[in-house]
C-alpha cells in the first residue's frame, strides 16, 4: 500500500522520560503519513472520507468522527462520512451556519475544542449519540475545512476526556482539513448539483402530474368552446397570452395547456405567484443576483426568468408586480433582456411569458398602479375565462371528473350523484368557481358511504339553497312526490335496477314499488 511513497516515517527517537509525548507524537505523524497515502491512491472522492476516519480510530484513538458539508443551495451542514455513528443519527446531524458547534465553526472559520462534552451548552447533540455518562468522559474538537477564505465544512471527532489541553489535537485536525478540502469542494459541488437535480426532478413531476389533470380544459359549453379555439391559435406563437378571469376558474390550469401543447413542452415550464413573493425579494427571484451583490448573496442565483430559457414563464396575479419592477418587467417583454442584480452582463432568454390576473388591469392604469405601456404588452392575446356560474352545462363535467379523481385517490368506488345534488350543483351560484367545487366534491366523496353523493354531503351554504329550490316547485303533494321519485331512483342506482333489494332497503313491499315505478314511469333496467 505504501510503495508509491517509498519509504515509511522517519524514525523518531525519543526522550526515556517523555516516553507517551514522544508515542502521542510518533502516533500524529503516522497519521498524516497515512492521510497523504489516502488521499494520493484515490482519485474519487466518495472512497477517500471513510478510511481517513478509520485511521483516526487507529492513530489517535477517536471515538466518533464526522466530516460535514455546507450546501451553499439549501444552507445545510450535513453529515457525509461518519464513524461510530448510525445511519439515523447520521441523517439527524445536519445543521444551519451558526447552529450549534458545527454551526458556529462553519460561521466563524474558527476551530473549537470542548473539554468535557456535558458542561458546553451550545453543544446540541443533535444525532443522539451521546449518552449523559459519555457526555461527562468525552472532549470534541471540531475544526473548519476552508477552500481559500470559504468554509465549506468541518471535522468533528470526539476523543476520551483528559484534563489535558486539546491545542496539539486541534493543530492536528485542521492540517488534515487542509489536506483535504480540495476533495471536500468537489464533493460540495457534486452535492448541490444533485440537490439540483433532485429539486428539477421534483417539479417536472408536480408538472405531470398537473397536466395530467387538466379538469380546466373540461367542458362542452360555447364559453368552453370559444377559448379551445383561441388556445388552438396561439398556443404554437410567441405571442405573450394574458389570462383574465376571477378566482378560481383555472387560469394556472389553462398556462399549463398552452405550454405543454405547444413547442416549448418539453422545456422548463416555470410558474411564479407575484402576489405570494415579499417586494423585498421579487426582483432577485425573478431576475436573479450576482454573488456578494447584497448581505446573504454568497454566490451567484439565476432568476426565475433565466431558469425559464426556452421554455415558458407564468406570472400569476400579475397586477401585483410593484412599480419599481415593472419598466424592468417591460424590457423583458420588449427585447428578453435584463440584468442581474449586482451585475452589468446582460442575459438573454428565450422565453414565451404568460400573465394571469384576477384585478381590473385597466382600472390599475387609471389609478396609476399599472403602467399603460406594459399593459398593452401583456394584452398582446387576452383570453376571458367565465366564471362557472356561466359555465351551467360544464359544471356535471366537472363534478364527475372531481368524483372519479378522488374516489381513485381515496380508494372507494365511484360514487354517484343523486337528483338533489344535482339540482343543487347546477343551481348554486360558485363564487369560487372551479377551486370551489373541486373542494366541494373531494368533501363529499370522503363523506360518502354508500356510492352515492347525497345532498347532505354538500357544504352548509350549497345545502341552504334547497329551501329555494323546493319553494320554487309548487304545492306540499308535488314536492312529497318529488322527494319519493328520487328516493326510489337513487336506491335503484344503487341497486343496480333490482327492485326487490331497492323495495327492501326503503321499507316498503314490492308491491308498492312496483306502483311507484308505474307512478312515475320509471325503467329500473335503464338505471342500473
Amino acid at each position: 500500500m505504501h510503495d508509491s511513497y517509498g519509504t515509511n516515517p522517519q524514525v523518531i527517537e525519543c526522550p526515556m522520560n517523555d516516553s507517551a509525548s514522544c508515542m502521542r507524537r510518533r502516533s500524529e505523524l503516522q497519521l498524516l503519513y497515512e492521510v497523504s497515502v489516502i488521499l494520493s491512491e484515490n482519485a474519487n472522492v466518495e472512497t477517500v472520507f471513510k478510511p481517513l476516519l478509520e485511521k483516526m480510530v487507529s492513530c489517535i484513538g477517536i471515538i466518533r468522527g464526522a466530516i460535514s458539508i455546507l450546501n451553499r443551495v439549501t444552507g445545510e451542514i450535513d453529515i457525509t462520512e461518519g464513524y461510530g455513528l448510525a445511519q439515523e443519527q447520521l441523517r439527524r446531524g445536519c445543521y444551519l451556519p451558526g447552529e450549534g458547534i458545527t454551526g458556529k465553526v462553519v460561521n466563524t472559520g474558527n476551530p473549537i475544542a470542548i473539554q468535557r462534552i456535558s458542561e458546553e451548552p451550545l453543544f446540541l447533540n443533535r444525532t443522539g449519540a451521546r449518552t449523559m455518562e459519555e457526555a461527562y468522559n468525552t472532549s470534541f474538537i471540531c475544526v473548519p475545512i476552508r477552500s481559500g477564505i470559504e468554509t465549506i465544512g468541518t471535522i468533528s471527532i470526539d476523543v476520551p476526556y483528559s484534563p489535558e489541553p486539546l491545542d496539539e489535537k486541534v493543530h492536528l485536525l485542521t492540517v488534515i482539513a487542509a489536506s483535504i478540502s480540495q476533495f471536500v469542494r468537489v464533493c460540495q459541488v457534486s452535492l448541490e448539483e444533485v440537490n439540483h437535480l433532485k429539486a428539477e426532478n421534483q417539479r417536472l413531476q408536480v408538472e405531470l402530474q398537473e397536466h395530467c389533470h387538466k379538469f380546466s380544459s373540461i367542458g362542452k359549453s360555447e364559453g368552453m368552446r370559444r377559448i379551445h379555439r383561441q388556445m388552438s391559435v396561439v398556443c404554437n406563437t410567441k405571442a405573450t397570452v394574458l389570462l383574465l378571469g376571477e378566482t378560481g376558474v383555472g387560469k394556472e390550469r389553462f398556462a399549463n395547456d398552452i405550454h405543454y401543447a405547444s413547442t416549448r413542452a418539453k422545456m422548463p415550464f416555470i410558474k411564479v405567484n407575484c402576489a405570494a413573493i415579499p417586494e423585498n425579494l421579487i426582483e432577485s427571484v425573478l431576475f436573479g443576483h450576482e454573488k456578494g451583490s447584497f448581505t446573504g448573496a454568497v454566490q451567484q442565483q439565476k432568476g426565475y426568468f433565466e431558469q425559464a430559457d426556452g421554455g415558458t414563464i407564468f406570472l400569476d396575479e400579475i397586477g401585483e408586480l410593484p412599480l419599481m419592477l415593472q419598466t424592468k418587467f417591460l424590457r423583458v417583454l420588449q427585447e428578453r433582456t435584463f440584468e442581474r442584480i449586482g451585475g452589468s452582463e446582460t442575459v438573454n432568454v428565450d422565453i414565451r411569458v404568460i400573465a394571469a390576473t384576477n384585478s381590473d388591469l385597466q382600472k390599475m392604469v387609471k389609478d396609476g398602479k399599472f403602467r399603460q405601456d406594459l399593459y398593452y404588452r401583456l394584452s398582446v392575446f387576452p383570453i376571458v375565462i367565465p366564471p362557472l356560474r356561466e359555465r351551467k352545462t360544464d359544471i356535471m363535467l366537472l363534478a364527475n371528473h372531481f368524483a372519479k379523481r378522488f374516489s381513485e385517490e381515496y380508494g372507494k368506488p365511484m360514487p354517484l350523484f343523486s337528483i338533489s345534488t344535482t339540482n343543487i350543483l347546477n343551481n348554486y351560484h360558485w363564487p369560487g368557481n372551479i377551486r370551489e367545487l373541486e373542494n366541494t366534491i373531494e368533501r363529499a366523496v370522503i363523506l360518502s358511504s354508500d356510492s352515492m353523493i347525497h345532498s347532505y354531503h354538500l357544504p352548509e351554504e350549497l345545502q341552504n339553497t334547497i329551501g329555494v329550490m323546493l319553494r320554487r316547485v309548487g304545492t306540499l303533494p308535488e314536492i312529497l312526490d318529488s322527494v319519493e321519485k328520487e328516493m326510489i331512483v337513487e336506491e335503484l342506482k344503487r341497486t343496480k335496477g333490482n327492485m326487490a333489494k331497492a323495495a327492501k332497503n326503503l321499507g316498503i313491499s314490492e308491491r308498492i314499488m312496483g306502483l311507484r315505478i308505474a307512478k312515475y314511469q320509471l325503467k329500473p333496467k335503464e338505471l342500473s
